[in-house]
């Protein structure tokens, strides 16, 4: 059987921990940052675990 091959979307925008969870990025970090307070380009630098919901179809794309 052939390998299983990575969506190469989804393997640029989720990033895997070593227990298994997926972090995502925020939104609005990309553009009009000069308008943007700094505690808030700051607090959207953190990056944020996956919803429940979204888990299970993510992990599938990047074939865990």
């Amino acid at each position: 059987m052939p390998k299983q091959k990575t969506h190469s979307g989804a393997k640029k925008r989720f990033k895997v921990t070593g227990s298994g969870k997926i972090l995502r990025e925020r939104t609005n970090k990309r553009h009009l940052l000069e308008v943007k307070p700094s505690k808030r380009t700051r607090r959207l630098s953190v990056e944020k675990e996956l919803s429940p919901a979204d888990t299970k179809k993510a992990k599938k794309l990047l074939g865990i």
